[in-house]
């Protein structure tokens, strides 16, 4: 059994005048990574691998939550195939995570992790909203045999909000 707990980096901030690859979040981002972070940390209780795009908001996204989670740094890698929007890469990574690891966390954009989701869980998403968080389920022993598998929670930041 392997469990992935894939999360859309946190609110950008599109005031600066820089390239799509360095935006930092916005202070919304990091307001509603902590909030959904705390709430994972709820029921996350193990990982064994985070890896994260190198893009300077899923990098900002993921040392959020690798705080309130409580995740050592020797567990996270920042992948620079995983700056992907189309889900290709997306896929090729988890699918050569070694076999070893049963509980891995991963860092990415839309439109690559909504159409992630909804091709491999079970739980039809519109949209994983920034800072949501997916956590699906699969009957498998090796990454390389990723196949559809079980939704089995989500956490986006408008559920706790009033």
């Amino acid at each position: 059994m392997k469990n992935l707990i894939i999360i859309r980096h946190a609110k950008s901030s599109w005031k600066f005048n820089l390239n799509d690859h360095e935006r930092p979040l916005k202070s919304r981002g990091v307001t509603d990574a902590n909030l959904v972070s705390k709430q994972l940390a709820l029921t996350l209780k193990t990982v064994d691998l985070v890896v994260c795009s190198d893009a300077q908001r899923t990098k900002l996204t993921s040392e959020i939550f690798i705080s309130n989670l409580g995740i050592g740094e020797s567990l996270v890698k920042f992948i620079p195939e995983l700056y992907d929007f189309s889900g290709e890469n997306l896929v090729r990574v988890i699918k050569s995570v070694k076999n070893s690891v049963n509980n891995l966390v991963v860092f990415g954009h839309n439109h690559a992790i909504t159409a992630f989701v909804n091709t491999f869980g079970s739980k039809p998403i519109e949209n994983v909203p920034t800072s949501g968080v997916v956590i699906i389920e699969f009957d498998i022993q090796n990454w390389s045999e990723l196949k559809p598998g079980k939704t089995i929670k989500t956490i986006f930041p408008r559920d706790f909000k009033s």
